[in-house]
């Protein structure tokens, strides 16, 4: 059974994503930080309707801390999936935002993406066979005002995304991409009330979870495998 880590597996996204991929029949660690409690139930929840999964917890921006947990984790064989999905918003405009703002949304997303991945390459790439998919957003490829810090975050994670997919297309590895826009989550509610999403999505409503979800199984399966260095918005038409 090939196994697979979602990270930020305890969000609305990252629950879905992990679902999928367990009723893709693969085992899943459901990660989280704050929300091990929430990951849990996921993993549970997942369990129930006969998959197979379990919560993991670590603090994706420490770096010796993920690396000790991951190497537990590898103990009784390669993780062949990735999903980095854990990401945090801070928001602010530039102007007054604090430095404190800039450095954790890059920590969590981008740094996260390092910590997390490295030390997974090596025995995945001893199989010759991988998928890393990396959650991004809409506001790294056209921009949003009051998140500077996210997107470049998430548009540095274009870069080392792309860049990875080239070390490791000769071993059966692909790397991609998936932007959302607004997606369905407790979040969006006041963020984007329904006259906004008419406005701002050519769909008229924000996407589902499912969506985000169906596009990643698709893209962790065999049937991806000539599919690698892409960034896949799943948007509404937005852009």
């Amino acid at each position: 059974m090939i196994r697979a880590l979602v990270t930020g597996g305890s969000g609305a996204i990252g629950a879905t994503i992990a679902k999928a991929l367990a009723a893709a029949g693969h085992h899943v660690y459901v990660h989280a930080h704050g929300q091990l409690e929430r990951a849990a139930s996921v993993a549970a929840s997942i369990i129930a309707d006969g998959g197979s999964a379990e919560a993991v917890g670590f603090d994706v921006t420490d770096g010796d801390k993920t690396r000790l947990a991951l190497e537990a984790l590898l103990t009784t064989g390669p993780i062949q999936i990735i999903v980095n999905n854990a990401g945090i918003h801070d928001d602010a405009v530039m102007p007054g935002m604090k430095p404190e703002q800039w450095s954790r949304v890059i920590d969590v997303s981008l740094n996260g993406f390092f910590n997390v991945t490295q030390p997974l390459l090596l025995p995945m790439i001893r199989t010759r066979w991988g998928r890393i998919v990396n959650i991004s957003s809409v506001a790294a490829i056209a921009g949003n005002r009051g998140q500077t810090n996210y997107a470049a975050a998430k548009a540095g994670l274009h870069g080392a995304a792309r860049s990875l997919s080239l070390e490791l297309a000769s071993r059966g590895i692909t790397v991609n991409t998936v932007a959302p826009g607004i997606i369905e989550s407790p979040m969006i509610t006041d963020a984007f009330p329904p006259e906004a999403i008419a406005r701002l999505v050519p769909m008229k409503r924000a996407g589902r979870p499912e969506e985000v979800a169906d596009l990643v199984a698709f893209l962790a399966s065999d049937r991806a495998g000539y599919i690698s260095g892409q960034i896949v918005s799943i948007n509404g038409g937005m852009i």
